[in-house]
């Protein structure tokens, strides 16, 4: 009798043990369709969106990684060691699916809209990750996207190091005293410039700079006139990188419109790399640093030193 009640328990205790490690195997994520997802696989993930790529590399899930999308640029051996789904919004979801994902983590605004429909349907984990620009949402995609990969853990470290990596920004940012005005212009059609509103990428790194930006009548990212461009009076242009297509600083200052503002008179042309600068990764606190002392290069001579916690963190295991 005692022999039986002891495997009797033991066969219990064993239930009860892989019961447990099954659903340790697996999390449940809330994203951003206001939807839980239960993830049971993370082995084959495919990501959508380079700010979700470059979270991956940094908490050291690469060899999880079967296909990235064109804006994962960093780290540079994403695009050149992992298959290519194409670019964030023209995904092709024969593209995805081919690659046998047991997870799809994709950024807010991946599409087309048939696309994503597509893949919700398909018997494969979709997870939206929130596209939110402030400081609190950088740390919130980080932690969505470990807990995805069911790495809470790692996820922590890196927060905690980008979280103090932001504290340094708004230490510095604390020392501009007038704030320059930026206007940061994605393209230029016809002459007619493309530029960033509220509730942008744009609009949230040039504050995380200290800067203001000088169009705060709309969100979003509009086509304006040479008129709209005098009346919002930038002292600086901002833009990206992105290769011939590229603004070029002579181009703007002979502008019609700015040409007549304090971005010509002074020759106050920035050109970032996109990613670094748009994309709301873990270094973006560094980005931000970077174009405030370009904006205020007292900041750098005053002693506006800024040393990335993120560099000396190992999040990786």
């Amino acid at each position: 009798m005692t022999f039986c009640r002891t495997l009797t328990h033991l066969l219990l205790s064993g239930t009860i043990a892989l019961a447990s490690s099954a659903h340790a195997a697996g999390v449940t994520v809330h994203d951003a369709r206001d939807r839980d997802v239960a993830v049971a696989d993370f082995a084959r993930t495919v990501s959508i969106g380079g700010a979700i790529t470059e979270i991956l590399y940094a908490l050291g899930l690469e060899s999880r990684l079967v296909g990235v999308d064109t804006t994962s640029l960093y780290p540079a051996a994403a695009l050149h060691d992992k298959p290519n789904v194409g670019y964030m919004r023209q995904i092709s979801a024969e593209g995805v699916l081919g690659l046998n994902p047991t997870l799809i983590l994709a950024i807010q605004g991946s599409g087309p809209r048939e696309t994503m429909d597509l893949l919700e349907t398909a018997k494969v984990p979709l997870v939206l990750v929130p596209e939110t620009f402030s400081e609190d949402g950088l740390i919130e995609k980080i932690r969505l996207v470990g807990h995805a990969m069911g790495v809470d853990a790692r996820a922590e470290c890196l927060s905690a190091a980008v979280g103090a990596d932001l504290a340094q920004l708004r230490a510095l940012r604390a020392k501009v005293t007038k704030p320059v005005r930026v206007m940061f212009v994605m393209s230029l059609q016809n002459g007619r410039a493309m530029v960033a509103g509220h509730k942008t990428a744009a609009d949230e790194i040039i504050q995380l700079a200290g800067a203001a930006n000088a169009v705060d009548d709309y969100d979003g990212y509009k086509i304006i006139g040479d008129e709209a461009i005098v009346a919002a009076r930038p002292d600086v242009l901002l833009s990206i990188e992105r290769g011939k297509d590229s603004l070029q600083a002579d181009a703007i200052y002979a502008h019609p419109g700015f040409a007549l503002t304090p971005v010509a008179a002074n020759k106050s042309f920035i050109t970032m790399d996109g990613l670094y600068l748009l994309g709301f990764g873990p270094r973006t606190a560094a980005a931000a640093r970077d174009l405030s002392v370009k904006l205020y290069p007292a900041l750098a001579d005053g002693g506006g030193i800024f040393t990335s916690a993120l560099s000396g963190a190992n999040c990786r295991q």
